[in-house]
């Protein structure tokens, strides 16, 4: 069976773990930890990079960032993992829902306005499949109402908009570096990115278990006290060892993952062309960094039939997000604003292929031959 994952792996791993483990300091914020957020702090020009258990974590600071509380709004799409909303129902939030786009499958822009309300405290912008949504035109209607901005970029690590890294633009962003993403801390793990000086020193506090234990350990005052709500969101300094040997292989996986991404394209592009599925659709304005690559066939029964085929083949391919809002949990803590005309639609038609790191021509020949055998 080809698998749908693997998480990445280049063997550079190995001896900074084994560094770590052995350093006597395998808690969080250790040296390899320091190292990944300088990495990034430099890499997106965030006055804070702070890493964290999972993107689920990051998700939750950012929601006591901002300082949810009961009875506030948040807009967001509701094709997305629940992480998305759920951060936010956490604090008291009532999550508003809006469509997609159905050629980037990212939220559309267009329907926020009309989704505002006296209520509403913030907008989150899921980046699909590693591909931006038009940040210049939610920037300026979230300044002109006064709205937070947070960039759920789970999946777009290394992506830009118009030449600016994705997670570096909104208020606050949040990456994965879970084992389906393109980089990985050893199987789970987040990132918070703080791009408003405002939230620099509550961020440390906050992910401190609420104390100012940070500004004890340089120096800044002579002993750390309980200052603020918090919880435990360090990662371990394995984890952020694992995370530092892959940063020192970016550009190798990411070239990687673009060479698998790009012979997919050329490869279905035969099937596309007689309209019989569809392929993704990249925004001059985007990089993406390759994430993930996905088919849109005609329904979802043609879907159901075409993943049992390629399970059968061998193949291992999924679907993604059920809509939050069609959910149980979703229609006790959200409402969808405006007219469901591509969230369903579009998510019941779409099947992602299988896409790792270290993927050869055998595999990736075997999988769009049994693609193009199920529609002969």
């Amino acid at each position: 069976m080809i698998p749908f994952n693997k998480p990445a792996y280049t063997g550079r791993e190995d001896a900074f773990v084994l560094d770590a483990m052995r350093s006597g300091k395998i808690s969080g914020d250790g040296d390899y930890a320091l190292r990944c957020q300088q990495w990034f702090r430099d890499h997106l020009g965030c006055h804070k990079a702070l890493l964290a258990p999972s993107c689920t974590h990051a998700l939750e600071m950012a929601a006591l960032l901002i300082d949810i509380k009961p009875g506030d709004e948040v807009i967001m799409p509701s094709y997305t993992f629940v992480s998305t909303a759920n951060a936010f129902v956490l604090r008291g939030a009532r999550i508003v829902f809006v469509d997609i786009r159905p050629d980037t499958m990212n939220i559309d822009e267009a329907c926020i306005e009309a989704a505002i309300t006296p209520s509403t405290k913030a907008i989150v912008v899921v980046h699909y499949a590693g591909v931006a949504c038009e940040m210049d035109s939610i920037m300026s209607l979230a300044a002109h109402h006064g709205l937070f901005v947070i960039e759920d970029a789970a999946q777009a690590m290394l992506s830009t908009y118009k030449e600016r890294p994705l997670g570096s633009i909104g208020h606050l962003g949040t990456y994965s570096f879970h084992e389906t993403k393109n980089y990985t801390s050893g199987g789970e793990g987040g990132l918070l990115i703080v791009n408003d000086e405002r939230f620099v020193e509550r961020a440390e506090v906050l992910r401190e278990k609420g104390t100012n234990r940070s500004q004890f350990f340089r120096g800044m005052v002579d002993k750390y006290s309980w200052v603020d709500v918090g919880s435990s969101y360090l990662p371990s300094e394995l984890q952020a060892a694992y995370l530092w040997g892959q940063l020192q292989a970016v550009d190798e996986i990411d070239a990687n993952r673009r060479r698998s991404w790009e012979y997919y394209s050329k490869a279905l592009s035969p099937l596309a062309e007689r309209g019989i599925l569809q392929l993704p659709e990249i925004p001059v304005t985007c990089r993406h960094n390759a994430h993930m690559f996905y088919i849109k066939v005609k329904d979802v029964e043609e879907r159901s039939g075409l993943l049992a085929f390629l399970k059968e083949q061998g193949v291992g391919a999924v679907f993604h997000y059920v809509p939050l809002h069609t959910s149980r949990g979703g229609r006790r803590w959200g409402v969808f604003i405006g007219a469901d005309e591509y969230t369903t639609r579009e998510s019941d038609r779409l099947i992602r292929l299988p896409l790792w790191h270290g993927m050869d021509d055998d595999v990736l020949e075997r999988v769009v031959a049994a693609v193009t055998r199920f529609f002969a």
